[in-house]
């Protein structure tokens, strides 16, 4: 009987990808504030209007994306919606008293807004280290902090422009980000393109370099295929891992993955080299199960 591998407690994610849901929901609450941004809405029926899409759409869809991506592992994004979430609530509050009459304070909004300055410009960092459209993304919410704060201090009117732009840029990002993890995939091909590099590189972690054991089992899963069982000479194995090899010896993986079960070697006795090499069904199982995922559908 073919035995399932466990290769490991590899994390599973609860919930899809959330991160769409919360991006369209700030993209929907930055279209109901940008008429107020652009001084339209003004009435008591416009300020009600937009403080019922924030509440809505800026903290709940935000506020349940972040829930799912912690759930799901996903410290940064998860972080990032379930904290501005909140700040949507607040958003509709304001808007809702200012509907009422009643101003929100602004020496606690400025204060708030400097903490917030400070909390989006070090996750604005932390970002550039994953995408460089991730990074403009977190950069203009900061840009807009920045335009606020200085709104606050020197009562500039000049800086309702700025602001209201970049309210409309911040919904065009987060909609652009959105629709490519939601149509690139269907699509199976990049639609809307995501930049690859990231803004930043981070120091690589030492890892192991499977590269070599990869090459070697699907070299002799092709002559599987070919030959079934008859062996391979170990001489014509190295020309077939070619490059991968990278000056070092064969010999030691190959008698580990014999150690292991997943080949049979011939030859190595009393000093001698090994003369040539194949799968074991234990192997071949291996291999089908990580690298073709023969168990993922």
């Amino acid at each position: 009987m073919i035995k399932k591998l466990d290769l490991g407690p590899a994390h599973k994610e609860v919930f899809a990808a959330a991160t769409p849901l919360g991006l369209i929901g700030l993209a929907i609450g930055c279209a109901a504030l940008t008429p107020i941004a652009f001084g339209k809405g003004l009435d008591v029926a416009g300020l009600k209007t937009a403080a019922m899409y924030c509440l809505l759409f800026g903290a709940g869809g935000q506020l349940i994306a972040g829930l799912m991506e912690l759930t799901n592992k996903n410290l940064y994004g998860g972080t990032l919606f379930t904290a501005f979430s909140f700040n949507w609530v607040m958003n509709w509050w304001a808007l809702d008293a200012l509907s009422g009459g009643t101003t929100p304070s602004s020496a606690i909004v400025l204060s708030v807004d400097v903490a917030f300055l400070v909390i989006f410009a070090v996750m604005t960092y932390g970002f550039g280290f994953y995408s460089k459209l991730l990074f403009l993304f977190l950069l203009d919410i900061d840009l807009m902090f920045v335009c606020r704060i200085l709104k606050e201090v020197t009562h500039a009117a000049a800086l309702n422009l700025p602001i209201a732009i970049l309210t409309v840029l911040l919904a065009l990002i987060a909609l652009y980000i959105a629709f490519a993890m939601l149509i690139n995939p269907t699509a199976n091909r990049a639609i809307f393109k995501m930049p690859a590099a990231p803004m930043f590189r981070a120091t690589p972690k030492a890892t192991f370099d499977f590269s070599l054991r990869r090459a070697v089992f699907e070299a002799l899963y092709d002559w599987w295929r070919d030959r079934a069982f008859e062996t391979l000479e170990v001489d014509k194995l190295r020309e077939k891992v070619g490059a991968k090899l990278e000056g070092r010896r064969l010999e030691p993986d190959l008698h580990y993955l014999a150690e292991l079960g997943a080949v049979a070697i011939e030859g190595p006795s009393e000093g001698k080299p090994i003369r040539s090499v194949r799968l074991t069904a234990a192997g071949i199982d291996f291999y089908e199960q990580t690298i073709l995922q023969k168990y993922a559908g």
